[in-house]
């Protein structure tokens, strides 16, 4: 059951910041708090896949802060957090013999991530009367909670 939480909770991070999710899987993966020798996501060991995620989570983090990115609800966009999030999940899963749950429960974490995270920051942005403060705090929180959640898998 904690398996699936931690792939839930992964998605919804895939649903604030599409690449910080696997960035912080894959880490974990280095750093060996997760575990998936033998398993179909043990390419993320290697040394490329970790600094490909990475530098992707980094361009992120420039990219959302420009003017003409476009809304997380667009297809999409929308689309790739769901893939994020599967995919996230079901690394998780799989680490723990269990990959067709943490690829649903990552799947629907997206989901809430992307909805939750779109309506906190329209909220956030009008509350600062500034999207870039708001932004800059949706980066703090998926960051923050991609690295409690891959911490917590040691």
């Amino acid at each position: 059951m904690t398996t699936l939480l931690f792939a839930l909770l992964i998605g919804v991070v895939a649903g604030l910041r599409t690449m910080t999710a696997p960035a912080a899987v894959t880490w974990a993966v280095h750093l060996g708090w997760l575990h998936v020798d033998g398993t179909w996501a043990a390419f993320l060991a290697h040394p490329i896949t970790l600094w490909v995620f990475s530098l992707l989570a980094l361009g992120e983090f420039v990219a959302d802060q420009l003017p003409n990115t476009p809304s997380r609800r667009v297809p999409f966009q929308f689309g790739s957090r769901i893939v994020s999030g599967a995919f996230c999940g079901a690394t998780i899963g799989s680490a723990f013999g269990n990959l067709v749950g943490g690829l649903i429960a990552g799947l629907v974490g997206a989901i809430v991530g992307t909805l939750a995270g779109a309506e906190a920051r329209s909220r956030l942005a009008s509350a600062f009367g500034n999207d870039h403060v708001a932004a800059i705090l949706e980066d703090v929180i998926a960051v923050g909670g991609a690295l409690w959640i891959v911490s917590s898998l040691a």
